[in-house]
């Protein structure tokens, strides 16, 4: 359920200036305050703002009056603070005129701040599929995964913590936001257009390929992520986030903090599960992760049908028609059917005549001519989609003994390796720390094994030898898996044979 506060529902008045009737000029007033805020210069007056103002056509006929009644009623809408200046006061009289400078508030700021980006936005989706963002998004959490389960949190400075935290949530919202503004942007309406178009088959394949090393990075990383994100428990996680609290309430601030620690603690868990069911999903339904993937390959597919579309049309749809009119005008503008001759003998003569493929010779004699050579039949085959070549019907073929022998030896291989993997298994259970030489199909099975059950919940599948097995990290040590093939340098997994399965 969405809690609702009077925050939430209170208006805001400090956007009240970028609809009203006067708006050009209040947002002209206030741009310009946003770009001094950028340069880190706080408190304006209003002579500098009238100089700046007058510059442009706009306000030709604006006023010093015009212009004093505009910051009074931004003050009311909160947009500018006033404060009085006494400094630069020389005379009574200067001190009665009470001369203001003003500043901008925060809310402006960020609205301005909002509106520019808005302004360079433009009417299309941006965004990106940044594959990077994927690896820079482990290493944050690996961090974090790290300082938990080695018990390291009192040893680290609070800042360091503090960065590390800001880090995963600042690439997981931009790899959110970026991916899902591309996906729009490919699939709106106006790109769509551009897709059927002929210039589209120059950007084609650079297009595929960016969308299809973007999913290579996403499967490659993102089996890793998961699993860093389900071993960290909530209490660990509780732990490290009170470290983060203790980080903020030590920075000064003069006004008070509405928010109690116990609210921020629940703020920030609130953020990392929503985090983690973003990747792993909720109760059983698919991850966000998940639809990402299907709506890049879906993607592809559609770059790849658009591209077939058009060449099927180059290919299938190519008229001659304007040509004939063409050559039919040349034709009908000669004086004489002599220089029609001509005309026919330059545009449909044999100078670029397509040669048949004949057999070989016959004879060795070089002086021997081609007509004196047997004749023979050539058949012509036609190169169009349609044709096909007739072929007589013939008897079906029985391969019942063949598939037979196939599948009795694949039988005996799939025996031969189970009974070789029941050789490494002590007490029911398979720690690859401890295998000697192993041949190379014992390797990819017991591989198949750990990524099959390490992608369900409570990491347990029933494999092919007709076992259920459930699989554990033993430690975080690295081992060297040796086979007849090579070596593997992984983490010390375990497979447990459940019993009674």
């Amino acid at each position: 359920m969405i809690k609702m506060n009077d925050i939430v529902l209170k208006p805001i008045t400090e956007a009240t200036y970028l609809t009203v009737e006067n708006a050009w000029r209040y947002r002209a007033i206030l741009r310009y305050f946003y770009e001094q805020h950028e340069r880190i210069r706080q408190f304006l007056f209003p002579d500098e703002i009238y100089h700046f103002l007058k510059q442009y056509e706009a306000f030709r006929g604006y006023t010093m009056e015009m212009l004093q009644t505009d910051l009074d009623q931004l003050v009311k809408w909160k947009n500018l603070m006033a404060r009085q200046e006494t400094g630069r006061v020389r005379t009574i009289e200067e001190f009665k005129k009470k001369r203001f400078r003003y500043q901008c508030s925060p809310y402006t700021v960020e609205i301005e701040r909002m509106v520019k980006s808005l302004e360079n936005m433009g009417g299309s989706f941006g965004g990106s599929l940044e594959k990077t963002l994927f690896d820079r998004l482990y290493e944050s959490i690996n961090k974090i995964h790290e300082v938990i389960f080695k018990d390291n949190l009192d040893a680290l400075p609070l800042d360091e913590l503090f960065r590390n935290w800001e880090d995963v949530f600042d690439y997981y919202k931009k790899m959110v936001q970026n991916s899902a503004d591309y996906i729009a942007y490919v699939s709106s309406e106006n790109v769509e257009e551009k897709m059927q178009t002929e210039s589209f088959l120059i950007y084609k394949d650079s297009f595929a390929e960016y969308l299809r090393d973007f999913i290579i990075s996403l499967q490659k990383t993102s089996l890793h992520i998961e699993l860093q994100l389900k071993e960290i428990s909530d209490e660990d996680l509780n732990r490290y986030i009170e470290k983060i609290v203790e980080y903020q309430k030590r920075i000064p601030r003069l006004e008070e903090v509405a928010i109690t620690t116990d609210e921020l603690v629940v703020k920030w868990l609130d953020s990392w599960n929503s985090m983690k069911e973003w990747f792993l999903g909720i109760d059983g339904e698919t991850s966000e992760l998940h639809q990402l993937q299907e709506k890049t390959n879906e993607t592809i597919r559609k770059l790849t049908r658009f591209a077939q579309r058009l060449g099927e049309k180059y290919q299938n749809l190519r008229s001659r028609k304007k040509d004939y009119l063409h050559l039919a005008a040349w034709f009908a503008e000669l004086d004489s059917l002599e220089e029609a001759h001509k005309l026919s003998s330059a545009v449909f003569g044999v100078f670029h005549t397509k040669h048949i493929y004949a057999e070989e010779k016959t004879t060795e004699d070089i002086y021997k001519d081609v007509w004196e050579e047997a004749p023979t039949v050539l058949t012509i085959k036609p190169k169009i989609r349609q044709y096909r070549e007739k072929t007589k019907p013939s008897s079906l073929t029985d391969h019942k003994l063949e598939k037979e022998m196939v599948l009795n030896e694949y039988l005996n291989q799939k025996e031969a390796e189970e009974n070789q993997i029941f050789r490494y298994i002590q007490d029911h259970k398979i720690i690859f720390g401890n295998l000697p030489l192993i041949d190379k199909s014992v390797r990819k099975i017991l591989l198949q094994w750990l990524t099959k059950a390490l992608s369900t919940k409570n990491q347990t599948t029933k494999v092919e030898i007709g076992k259920r097995i459930k699989v554990r990290k033993i430690n975080d040590e690295l081992i060297t898996l040796q086979s007849t093939d090579g070596e593997l340098v992984m983490p010390n997994f375990e497979i447990q044979i459940l019993e009674g399965e």
